[in-house]
């Protein structure tokens, strides 16, 4: 009976533990930082793939464990889809191309204009490897692939130094947003929402960025940074959305974390800087006699972080103009975002969706002619209350 018993749990544990059938060995992996997407003269697709160098990475920023080779090595590859060009890379890596650390989409302007990312967002979505989680950019004027070779000085993976720029860029500077694989693709299939996906330009000498000595010097030659808000409509890229106008569709779309905003004041613009810490926009739709109407309400929390006249900050109600020159300053470039999508046609704020969950109905007769009739025509209400919350250690600044 113990023998019987002895074989009986060894048996069981051996259907409830785990095995390595499926180990993949470091040393046998291409793990890709970040995959770039250009469009060939002749239609078809340009793949460029970073990966990574392990034994140039770890350890390199502080001497020890890091060799003199660059972070990482860009292969490219040609395809009819992103199915063909990743297996037609496999021709020139020795290696299992490895999509589970790849952070990063980069696709050129010029493929976003003449072709509908759903085809290539929905290969992405398609393998179980790939990140969904994963950032989109859009290469805008440049090349993807010239993006991707870039290399960097800080951060020695390329694919941070965008990803990281562009999650301090949309806290700091309000004008810009970070967009998920997950994001766009959901944009894309949900009737009454167009997607908006952030820009990034190549500032400097391409060829020069990617050599290894630039990254070395205190002034790098060659930079990356974000630009503009690009719009879509059915897929493609309709334009671009920059200053004022993107920093009000940030605003509609619930996305500013931090930002700053300057209004007149004496007669002196932009005299009094005004910093966002948090705020909350919320957006409702009606339907009244067949015709929908958006409601946009706004609060907005904030300090005072910077005063160039004098102005006694003590006295409420200076605070109180103040306040009510930071509503219309906000309500200004809403406007402005608004007024440039309904032009477009292109409805990037998510309206329909507002009508779409209240009224499901109305939706349903709204929905066919919902860019070109309704929303280019729709009525929006913008309702914004800006509070300052502090003033800084001056309440009473004085100027010669």
């Amino acid at each position: 009976m113990k023998r019987l018993l002895l074989v009986f749990i060894t048996f069981t544990f051996s259907l409830i533990l785990t095995g390595c059938w499926s180990q993949k060995e470091l040393t046998d992996l291409a793990i890709i930082s970040v995959l770039g997407i250009d469009l060939a003269e002749d239609g078809r697709l340009i793949g460029t793939l970073q990966i990574i160098n392990p034994g140039n990475v770890a350890g390199g920023m502080q001497g020890g464990g890091g060799t003199e080779g660059p972070p990482v090595t860009v292969y490219t590859s040609t395809g009819d889809s992103v199915t063909e060009l990743s297996r037609s890379a496999s021709r020139k890596i020795s290696r299992s191309l490895y999509y589970a650390h790849t952070n990063l989409l980069v696709i050129s302007e010029d493929l976003a204009k003449n072709q509908d990312i759903s085809t290539i967002l929905d290969a992405i979505e398609r393998d179980a490897e790939f990140r969904i989680t994963a950032d989109v950019v859009i290469a805008r004027g440049v090349k993807a692939s010239e993006l991707v070779k870039v290399l960097t000085p800080i951060d020695k993976i390329p694919a941070n130094k965008v990803i990281k720029t562009l999650k301090f860029s949309e806290q700091q500077w309000g004008e810009f947003m970070s967009t998920s694989v997950q994001d766009t693709i959901k944009d894309l299939a949900s009737p009454g929402k167009e997607p908006v996906i952030t820009g990034f330009n190549l500032y400097g000498d391409a060829e020069e960025g990617k050599k290894l000595e630039g990254t070395q010097a205190t002034e790098p030659v060659t930079s990356l940074g974000a630009t503009g808000l690009a719009a879509f409509k059915n897929g493609k890229l309709l334009g671009w959305v920059e200053g004022e106008k993107a920093r009000g569709t940030v605003w509609v779309l619930d996305k500013i974390k931090q930002t700053a905003i300057g209004v007149e004041y004496k007669g002196q613009k932009e005299s009094i800087i005004y910093q966002v810490i948090r705020q909350k926009t919320k957006v409702s739709g009606t339907v009244q006699k067949g015709k929908p109407k958006i409601t946009i309400n706004i609060a907005a929390e904030g300090d005072i972080g910077e005063t160039k006249v004098p102005i006694d900050l003590t006295d409420p109600n200076v605070l109180l103009s103040l306040e009510k020159k930071l509503d219309k300053e906000i309500k200004k470039e809403i406007t402005m975002a608004i007024n440039e999508a309904q032009k477009n046609k292109a409805d990037i704020f998510g309206f329909g969706q507002s009508i779409h969950r209240s009224y499901p109905k109305e939706w349903k007769k709204l929905q066919k002619e919902w860019d070109s009739v309704h929303f280019a025509d729709l009525e929006v209400e913008v309702n914004v209350e800006a509070y300052i919350r502090r003033t800084g250690l001056r309440n009473n600044p004085h100027f010669k």
